[in-house]
């Protein structure tokens, strides 16, 4: 099977490469394969190739060619089950690509787990140019079966549901049980292909090695709540007009209210360069699972050098993450005694250090102390993990923009953010690809069955899981409103909350609604929140932890009771 595109064999059945045009598919119908896999979700840059161009061209060839695409640094145990049913159903041997192989030879691993020892998946895979090993727990550990299905779903259908939920993230699971709290009896079906659910706010903690990364993550089913349905897929398309939506299987979902909650996308691919250096040569991101450890582990092992900590455009999810980072990394350097032999510079495309003034001097205090060197207007726009140099784009006060590379020995990328594809291609969207929603009812202003919430929403308050938890009570009880089990709407004020930890033992509490107006929980006396404080780092380690698993995704409203 020898041919220009660079397939890598995994086994005589399969090989995996990156992205294909249509324009290569005879070749590889020459070089034998006889099917072809994209793992590659549509529009991930603006000059990919379409599947439906790859399709085309595959028919043409005699080819069969599926498509199951995921995003990188996502793939779940479920993606790896639906690649592996696809093998066994193709004709072999099959070619699958994404942009890089990697996704291609993931689901291939996950689909082997269970079946084949994890050394030997992971010898397979690195024969084939792809190191999985930070992976090598999820290839050992027991799959869960994929979620029963309902007995009253039929061939092109998922079912009817009084309200269907899309996602299964904070906000998903946060609102399902908000809505059961209220009315024991709905019929919910919450749609989500992951069989994990995560922790996102621990992540900053696991850089900085306060917390495992084990401890961030339950299996999906553990946090599901009871009697609801657990649709184990994904949705490509909405048809409000029909009350509808289809799956990447075909089928379809119809509803009476429709919530939608699938969080955003994390553009990794955004920047070039950048996920072929993630997880080596210096380049991390606590933005993922898999990279909060190794964010920790250059931390612990820098001496000296540069280190550079960048934050994208807004939007983006938890508008202060890009900073903790950076001053747990700089405390760690200062109790080491190393501090003075690193150079610490936070690029940041925006014009501020936060957006909310009254926060700006106690974090200032921090940059000063640490000697971190403050680059506005600096948005990272290419990554060398080889050479380690970064490219930025700097814009100046007359609008030029110039270009920036600079050297570094440790680099924590924040990548940029959107709403996830299938939201932006859809009619629930406005101008800019996010749900277009009332601020305080969380209602679409087109389509009156459908709300949203957490970090899809076009809302100006801050991505956070502490905005998600306030918001999930009001599109509880306005949807309840609306199928008519409540009376009267109530109002989402714009609350989010970002616990900014400036050295270990100490956060800065920014509690903030619309418009940046200050909303703290508790009394200046205890909690000063424009200032450090150690009782909000207690919080922040001992209590939001276990507030997250045990109450907000369950339903118990603590602070978090909606205002009429």
């Amino acid at each position: 099977m020898e041919t220009n595109v660079n397939a890598n064999p995994i086994n005589p059945s399969l090989a995996v490469t990156a992205q294909i045009t249509a324009a290569d598919v005879a070749e590889i119908a020459a070089a034998g394969f006889k099917t072809i896999i994209c793992n590659r979700p549509d529009g991930e840059i603006s000059d990919q190739t379409p599947f439906s161009a790859i399709k085309s061209a595959a028919e043409t060839a005699g080819l069969s060619a599926h498509y199951l695409p995921t995003i990188t640094g996502q793939v779940s145990d479920a993606d790896g089950r639906a690649f592996g049913e696809i093998m066994a159903s193709v004709p072999h041997p099959v070619l699958a690509y994404c942009r890089s192989g990697t996704r291609s030879a993931t689901m291939w691993a996950l689909s082997q787990a269970g079946q084949l020892p994890a050394d030997a998946i992971l010898a397979a895979v690195q024969g084939a140019g792809y190191d999985l090993s930070a992976l090598k727990a999820r290839f050992e550990a027991p799959k869960p079966a994929p979620a029963a299905k309902s007995p009253s779903i039929g061939a092109g259908s998922e079912g009817d549901h009084q309200i269907v939920i899309i996602g299964g993230g904070s906000a998903g699971i946060a609102v399902a049980s908000s809505l059961l709290a209220r009315d024991s009896g709905l019929h919910i079906a919450i749609i989500e292909p992951a069989d994990r659910h995560c922790y996102q706010p621990g992540w900053t903690m696991v850089g900085a090695g306060v917390f495992r990364a084990e401890s961030t993550v339950r299996p999906m089913a553990a946090v599901m709540p009871r009697g609801v349905v657990h649709i184990n897929g994904a949705v490509t398309s909405f048809e409000p007009e029909h009350n509808q939506v289809t799956l990447e299987s075909g089928k379809t979902v119809t509803y009476k209210q429709l919530i939608v909650c699938p969080g955003l996308k994390l553009d990794w691919e955004g920047i070039p360069g950048l996920v072929d250096a993630l997880g080596h040569d210096g380049v991390t991101s606590n933005y993922r699972y898999d990279l909060a450890p190794y964010t920790w582990q250059l931390v612990q092992s820098m001496r000296g050098g540069t280190a550079l900590f960048t934050q994208p455009p807004m939007p983006i999810k938890c508008a202060g993450a890009p900073q903790k980072a950076m001053y747990l990394s700089a405390d760690h350097w200062r109790q080491q005694g190393v501090l003075k032999d690193i150079r610490i510079e936070f690029c940041n495309a925006g014009g501020v250090l936060f957006g909310v003034p009254e926060y700006v001097p106690a974090l200032m205090a921090y940059v000063n102390a640490y000697g971190i060197q403050l680059n506005f207007t600096r948005n990272l726009v290419a990554i060398n993990g080889t050479s380690k140099q970064a490219t930025f784009k700097q814009t100046v006060a007359d609008g030029t923009i110039s270009e920036v590379v600079q050297d570094y020995d440790m680099i924590h990328v924040v990548p940029p953010q959107k709403a996830p594809d299938f939201v932006r291609a859809s009619p629930l969207a406005d101008a800019s690809g996010w749900v277009e929603i009332d601020p305080a009812s969380m209602q679409h202003k087109r389509y009156d069955n459908i709300h949203a919430l957490g970090d899809v929403g076009n809302t100006t308050n801050a991505k956070t899981a502490a905005a998600a938890r306030k918001q999930a009570p009001v599109v509880a009880h306005n949807v309840l409103s609306a199928l008519g089990k409540r009376s009267g709407t109530v109002a989402y004020d714009g609350y989010g909350s970002c616990p900014l930890t400036v050295e270990r033992g100490k956060i800065v509490l920014a509690e903030f609604t619309y418009g940046g107006k200050l909303a703290p929980s508790f009394p200046q006396w205890l909690i000063n929140g424009t200032g450090p404080s150690r009782l909000a780092w207690f919080l922040k380690e001992r209590v939001l932890p276990p507030l997250y698993w045990e109450a907000m995704l369950k339903g118990r409203e603590w602070l978090a009771q909606p205002n009429s």
